[in-house]
């Protein structure tokens, strides 16, 4: 049987990790079709002819609409601003593809509800970008929670920090414009917010502040233009069985370049976890000799699947692009009806609920509880 046709829409940063995930799924997992690369949709006709020949795509267009309407196209990726994905991704599945489109899933809650109605009504896979969760590393602090490696669990600390927005004559862009939503909370702080929901499910109750380290931005057009948004944002929060935690995101953090880092404290021990070390761990389990008490750092291995799909040997390391392939892989699952790990658009919509209740709490200065 054929692979599944592939239309790509936007080739930035996240288009190209998804074109590369295409690329390599078959050769890193060799239990699926190969993906045929379809249709490539750009916002200009040379650059979608560019970016197709250099991702491997058949066709080019300016016209998403276009690359939707193909029949040839089973599967969309929607790797555009955030304030385009409801528009795409409903188009998408109103025309009968499968979508998967990159976190946030929209800037208002409302559009976010219409692309899950679109996904029900529709009846295809509707798949949200959140790779982190897919970490070798993460699958397996997963599973030492299940077994009670660490007892109880009743306090998680939550951190994502980069330093793209540190430097206060950074241009004002879409990201600062409030088109793209509150800023650090559903731009930025999605991501740790999918490795809680993965981990322990979906927080219950929350209280937040907000904070906007730069009042404005150079213009392009010249002169200084008000951010709209916030790049800094703390959160305490309430998880599922009465966890306690904290969430912290800054994308003005100066040093940071991709930490999502997390700290589980549990009745019998704890463990600790950094993006930007994403191949290792630390675990400290209580009761051993006090004179060799300490944290064990355990490297990814083989034994960590499917980190042995990439490399035969321990300590070698994946990367950023390989949890892509990895959600890609899962996608394809999902997509023929078996057991899969990954955010639908059902969970990408808590996520999203979350977010926007962290908003009011902030903008309420009191406690949201999220039904």
């Amino acid at each position: 049987m054929a692979g599944l046709g592939i239309g790509l829409i936007g080739t930035g940063y996240m288009g190209k990790c998804h074109a590369l995930a295409w690329n390599a799924v078959k050769t890193v997992f060799g239990d699926v079709e190969r993906p045929r690369l379809v249709h490539l949709a750009e916002a200009d006709q040379g650059l979608a002819e560019s970016r197709a020949s250099e991702f491997g795509f058949a066709k080019a267009t300016a016209d998403w609409r276009g690359l939707i309407a193909d029949p040839e196209v089973d599967v969309v990726s929607v790797t555009t601003p955030n304030q385009f994905h409801a528009e795409m991704a409903i188009a998408a599945l109103e025309a009968g593809k499968h979508v998967w489109c990159e976190k946030p899933m929209a800037p208002a809650y409302e559009e976010a509800e219409r692309m899950l109605a679109a996904a029900r009504a529709a009846g295809r896979v509707a798949f949200m970008g959140y790779n982190y969760i897919q970490n070798p590393v993460i699958r397996h602090i997963k599973t030492l929670i299940g077994e009670g490696a660490i007892g109880k669990v009743n306090h998680v600390r939550a951190e994502m920090d980069e330093d793209f927005m540190a430097d206060p004559d950074v241009p004002f862009y879409w990201k600062s414009a409030l088109s793209a939503g509150y800023g650090a909370l559903d731009d930025f702080a999605v991501h740790p917010l999918s490795l809680l929901w993965s981990l322990f499910g979906h927080a219950e109750a929350v209280i937040t502040d907000m904070v906007k380290p730069y009042a404005d931005r150079p213009a392009k057009e010249g002169g200084r233009r008000t951010v709209e948004n916030h790049d800094g944002a703390n959160v305490l929060m309430r998880l599922q069985g009465g966890i306690s935690a904290v969430l912290m995101a800054n994308r003005a953090a100066w040093g940071r370049k991709g930490r999502i880092a997390l700290q589980i404290y549990g009745s019998k021990g704890s463990i600790l976890y950094d993006q930007e070390r994403m191949n290792e761990f630390q675990l400290y389990r209580a009761g051993g000799s006090l004179t060799e008490a300490g944290f064990t750092t355990v490297l990814t291995a083989p034994a960590h699947e499917p980190y042995n799909r990439f490399i035969p040997a321990p300590g070698h390391g994946l990367g950023f692009n390989d949890l892509k392939i990895i959600e890609c892989r899962e996608l394809i699952r999902a997509i023929a009806g078996e057991p899969f790990s990954g955010i639908t658009f059902e969970d990408g919509l808590r996520i999203e609920k979350t977010v926007h209740a962290m908003a009011r709490a902030f903008h309420e200065k009191r406690w949201v509880e999220i039904d």
